[in-house]
């Protein structure tokens, strides 16, 4: 995601020492606050940070605040301003900012002098995580499950699962989509959509893009129900047509929500379409549950809600309850590779267990799939009265608590023409402007045009209406600085 963003130096943020509560000086020599270390503000923070790391970096330069606490779903910068987090650690924060069954959950462990990593070896905190994720899986995929646990990041696990199908099949291609993300990683990358992450690493062309539906950008034109019905039957002949070019696969890989591509959601009839011609070749299906998993989209699963079985899930992030953890969840069938076959130096992390162990714990305790599809149709609904009454909004679409918001450059289209062009500057001003009234959101899709709504699941109601008011008022400043350049140039 964040090599897909290209530096813009002109668009960045920059806070003066007023907005970010520069530190002060009226203090008198020798007094006690001499003796503490000095203040710093977010500013100073940011400098050192541009000297001293990675050109890579990409969210402080949306995003510029240094962060210092975080207690459910808002955080604290060093200033001492606080926001709410609709980031939320890209997902991975499900219950929010130091929960306290989380903390609990770690405390312990250290208590217990549990040892903090131990490869592949089989431990009570290992085992207490994998009894709590299974317990979440359906039962007819829980009941042939084999799980693999992998290094720290959702992409070590995308990793592991290209090489679980590929030994398993013995092919080497797999089938992705346009808008995809599936990590930085190099087969990972090979996967994803986004042409400027790889452009410049000559990855090798293993892979076959095929298009992803979409009710407002769909890439035939229709939309709806005959977009979808169109790209199934596209996908079909391709695999049955032996001058496609496109040799067997070993998997078809997939989100049911696209997230960096833009909150695009699968249809369901589509997805069964496509579980359906895979059973029928032979084909292994892995779905890339790394930012849906866990309740995200109002089911514990994504894949549960079109009904699917799939062959391979992918999970990390919420997984982890905060904590780096992925794992790769499969059927029997395809446990062929060889001891060794994946490793990971990180697989083994006990605080990741026991604080994974809490978060699935408190979700199902506390059906927070089903609070997430409540407050994700509270909060879709007042982005739809926003956007009834703004211009620059195109389209406002979503699943749970994943929720975009795509902004384009004009409503003046003709009925029945193609979406307007995508805005993302526009995507960009408002993102600030949301920063400026205590709001942090994050951009995706194609050209950066759509702002992202990843709130933690334990988000209230008055919570949810307090983000769509700072949205609208970022939404009408924004628009309004837009007019008014308009009007000068």
């Amino acid at each position: 995601m964040e090599a897909s963003r290209r530096a813009d130096s002109s668009l960045e943020i920059s806070p003066s020492a007023a907005e970010t509560g520069a530190a002060r000086s009226d203090q008198a020599p020798g007094s006690e606050q001499d003796k503490k270390p000095a203040a710093r503000s977010s500013a100073s923070y940011l400098e050192r940070q541009n000297r001293i790391e990675s050109n890579a970096r990409s969210y402080p330069r949306r995003l510029p605040i240094a962060l210092k606490s975080g207690r459910g779903v808002r955080v604290v910068d060093v200033d001492g301003r606080e926001y709410i987090d609709c980031l939320s650690g890209a997902g991975s924060l499900a219950l929010g900012h130091s929960h306290p069954e989380i903390s609990e959950a770690l405390h312990k462990a250290l208590l217990d002098e549990a040892p903090l990593q131990t490869l592949d070896l089989p431990t009570p905190l290992k085992e207490r995580f994998i009894d709590e994720l299974i317990a979440t899986l359906p039962d007819e995929f829980a009941a042939d499950a084999r799980i693999q646990f992998c290094g720290p990041s959702g992409a070590d696990a995308i990793e592991a699962a290209l090489k679980l199908v590929k030994t398993a099949t013995g092919r080497r291609g797999v089938l992705c989509f346009h808008g995809s993300y599936h990590g930085m990683t190099s087969g990972a990358l090979g996967l994803t959509g986004a042409i400027a992450a790889k452009a410049a690493v000559g990855l090798s062309a293993e892979s076959q893009f095929l298009p992803f539906p979409s009710d407002y950008r769909c890439p035939f034109g229709l939309g709806g129900t005959a977009g979808a019905t169109v790209g199934a039957a596209y996908i079909e002949t391709l695999l049955d047509d032996p001058n496609s070019g496109v040799c067997a696969p070993a998997a078809v890989i997939l989100e049911i929500v696209q997230g960096e591509g833009g909150i695009n959601p699968a249809p369901d009839d589509w997805l069964r379409a496509v579980r359906a011609m895979t059973s029928r070749r032979g084909i292994p299906l892995i779905i890339d549950e790394v930012q849906t998993g866990l309740g995200r989209t109002g089911r514990l699963f994504a894949f549960e809600r079109a009904g699917v079985r799939p062959d391979v899930v992918v999970l990390s992030k919420a997984i982890g309850g905060g904590l780096p953890l992925s794992v790769v969840v499969y059927h029997r069938d395809l446990d062929v590779w060889k001891p060794g076959a994946h490793a990971g130096t990180f697989r083994g992390n006990q605080l990741a267990f026991a604080a994974g162990a809490a978060a699935i714990r408190h979700v199902r305790a506390h059906r927070l799939d089903l609070h997430a599809e409540a407050m994700g149709q509270r909060l879709m609904a007042a982005l739809d009265r926003v956007a009834a009454t703004k211009s620059s909004i195109g389209n406002v679409r979503g699943r749970g608590l994943m929720i975009g918001v795509e902004f384009v450059e004009s409503q003046n289209s003709a009925p029945g023409s193609r979406p307007p062009p995508a805005h993302p500057a526009m995507a960009r001003h408002v993102q600030a402007e949301c920063l400026r009234r205590g709001l942090i959101v994050e951009l995706g899709g194609r050209f950066g045009a759509v702002v992202r709504f990843l709130p933690p699941l334990i988000v209230s109601a008055n919570e949810i209406d307090e983000i769509a008011a700072r949205f609208e008022d970022a939404v009408a400043a924004a628009q309004s600085r837009a007019a008014t350049a308009s009007r000068l140039s």
